[in-house]
Formats: C-alpha cells, structure tokens, sequence
C-alpha cells in the first residue's frame, strides 16, 4: 500500500508527495509536528499539516530569507531571528565570521528538539555559541527591545495558528524600534498566486511600506510551496536592496550556495506584472 502527504494549496489544488516512511508525529502545546521521509524530496517537516521545509528544497528558502540582507550590509553583527526553530536559517547565518551574535526566538520548544533529533540538515548549527536560543513568543519578545539589531529576520509560518501574531502592525512596528539606525527587516510574505493569502500579503506590505522609508518585495522559486512562486519582504531604514549591494564584498566571502547568487540577487526585485498589480507596488 502506497503512503502519499496531501497538502491543500486552494479549493481546487491539492500537492501531493509520495511518503516512504513516518519518522516521527508530535502534539505540541502550539501545534501539530510530523516529520516524514519522502521518495522524491527527502526529509519533510509539517506543522499542522502545512508543508514546512523539504531537505530538497529548503536551501532556496533558507538562502533567499538570510543572504539578500547580509550582501546588501555584510558588516552586520547582531542578528534576531523570529520564528526558524527549524534552524535552517540560522545555519546560513552562521557561515558570516563577522556575526557575533544572533537572537533566536521560538514560541515552540519542541520544533527545535524534534529539528536537531530528526533534522540535522537544517537544525545542525543551533548549537553555535553565537546563537542564543529563546523559548518564548516573538511578538512580545520583540515589545522590549530598541536599537539593537542590525538585521531581524522573520522566518514565520503562516498567517493564522501560533504565527498570526507575527503579521500585524503593532509587530512590524516594534521590530522597527527595535533596528538600528541602519537596520534591514526581511521576512517570509507568502504568494499572491492564490486568493487564500492575497488580500493579506497586500495588507501585510502596505503595513511595512507605511512603517519603513524603504520596502521592497522579492521572489524566489520554491517547488514544494504554494504555486512554487514565493515572496519574501526587504525593508530598511536605509539600505536599498539594489543600489546597496555588495556584491564583490560578497562574493569574496566564497560562500557556496545551491541558489542564491548576486546576479539572482538583482533579479529577485524584478516582480511580474500580476503580483506588482496585487500589491500595489
């Protein structure tokens, strides 16, 4: 008998992936948690039966939501990171020698133990000294900091469940105070290929657009996502995501990446006409 993992991507769409194996299923405090082997895209995390990550796919994920902003300012050293308990993001960090600190908050304790037990891909430098793990919610975590993050990274699921709280204006708003002078903001923005999530991710970037002098949305190809076309926000009270870049300095770093590049960089801002139309941009 075949196992197959259905996720519902809109009332007419459904993705499906052939399961070799369960690895573990999990009721948390916040959510459902199972990870699963896959014939086709190797290990997968999902949390309340929303697909995560995908070892095949989670690099260009994980890629796009870190390196954007550490080439538009490589000399950033204080990072918070929201959300990411799968560790994904903080692994691509970890690979800048001049980070000297980075803020890890997770509402889900669990998230994290399960990743580093069962994950090891993504979850294998949440041990990094530089890393301070926090198990508590983001949204109030981020009300009692000021000017002391270069760079916050908001790697949140979806906009409902324990993440709902991490799509308001009070939550981008504190995350503003709590940048530096020079400070850069990215986070996941969903696709606007689906009614489902459209209305929001367009209120979701007139809020930032209103908060910061500088908001931009970018692109990136992620098979196992909702339409494979996914979005990810920029803003900053400064740098400018293309004028900015730093592409020699970055690439002097030689950092070996599966997709992002400078040249994609550059390219990753230039939208199609459909999600510059939904968005207002």
């Amino acid at each position: 008998m075949e196992l197959w993992f259905t996720e519902t991507h809109s009332p007419g769409v459904r993705f499906s992936m052939k399961v070799t194996r369960e690895i573990v299923r999990h009721q948390s405090d916040y959510q459902s948690i199972c990870i699963l082997d896959t014939e086709e895209f190797g290990r997968v995390l999902i949390m309340d039966d929303y697909l995560m990550l995908t070892e095949k796919d989670e690099p260009f994920y994980h890629e796009m939501i870190t390196h954007v902003g550490m080439a538009v300012n490589p000399a950033i050293t204080d990072v918070l990171v929201i959300g990411a308990g799968d560790g994904g993001t903080i692994r691509e960090l970890t690979r800048y020698p001049g980070i000297r600190h980075i803020d890890l908050v997770e509402i889900d304790e669990d998230v994290i133990s399960l990743c580093k037990a069962y994950l090891p891909q993504t979850a294998c430098k949440l041990d990094d000294p530089r890393v301070h793990l926090r198990v508590e919610d983001g949204v109030k975590f981020v009300r009692q900091c000021e000017n002391r993050y270069q760079l916050i990274i908001v790697d949140s699921t979806d906009p409902f469940g324990p993440g709902e709280g991490l799509f308001t204006r009070e939550f981008y708003g504190n995350c503003f105070n709590a940048l530096t002078a020079d400070g850069i903001m990215l986070n996941q923005h969903e696709s606007t290929f689906y009614d489902e999530y459209s209305d929001e991710m367009t209120r979701v970037h007139r809020t930032i657009s209103d908060l910061f002098p500088i908001a931009m949305v970018y692109q990136s190809h992620i098979p196992t996502y909702p339409s494979g076309h996914w979005l990810f926000g920029f803003a900053s009270k400064g740098f400018h995501p293309i004028d900015d870049l730093k592409a020699d300095t970055w690439n002097a770093l030689k950092l070996k990446t599966h997709y992002y590049n400078t040249d994609l960089h550059r390219g990753a801002f230039a939208l199609p006409n459909y999600v510059k139309e939904q968005l207002n941009i």
